[in-house]
């Protein structure tokens, strides 16, 4: 069961958790939290400064995990149509959540929103092409 479960739903899970209930728990504002106003700093031997914040880092997680997706993408099995089912519903949720919702409206947030979209092309794109040299669909033939 778990390979069908969509793993950019975790990044999103977790955006939730903080836009909703992470004031309480980290003090401060979401768009603060996401902004370089708290951001981790790293000198670099160039010696310039790199900020790294905790949006970036939601991002970076959920880029990680569209990687592990379109991975899963390339099998074929039924538990893949409902991957691809679940995906969409992910990306739907966060699109309404986008639009609708406070502190949702951040572009780490989009970010992830977009990644999602392409988790369901990537996958019923990759999906369709797969099947097609399963079924040797599109073959010609030789004369």
């Amino acid at each position: 069961m778990l390979k069908a479960f969509p793993l950019l739903l975790l990044a999103v899970i977790l955006y939730n958790l903080i836009a909703l209930g992470g004031g309480a728990i980290m003090h401060m504002n979401i768009q603060d939290a996401l902004s370089y106003n708290h951001a981790l700093n790293i000198k670099l031997f160039s010696g310039d400064i790199w900020k790294f914040s905790f949006g970036d880092f939601m991002v970076l997680l959920a880029l990680g995990l569209l990687f592990v997706e379109v991975i899963k993408a390339t099998r074929t099995s039924s538990r893949q149509i409902l991957n691809h089912g679940l995906s969409m519903l992910t990306f739907v949720i966060a699109l309404i959540e986008f639009i609708t919702l406070k502190n949702f409206g951040s572009t780490p947030f989009f970010f992830i929103m977009m990644m999602c979209l392409f988790d369901v092309v990537a996958g019923y794109t990759i999906s369709i092409v797969a099947a097609e040299h399963d079924l040797g669909l599109g073959r010609q033939a030789s004369p």
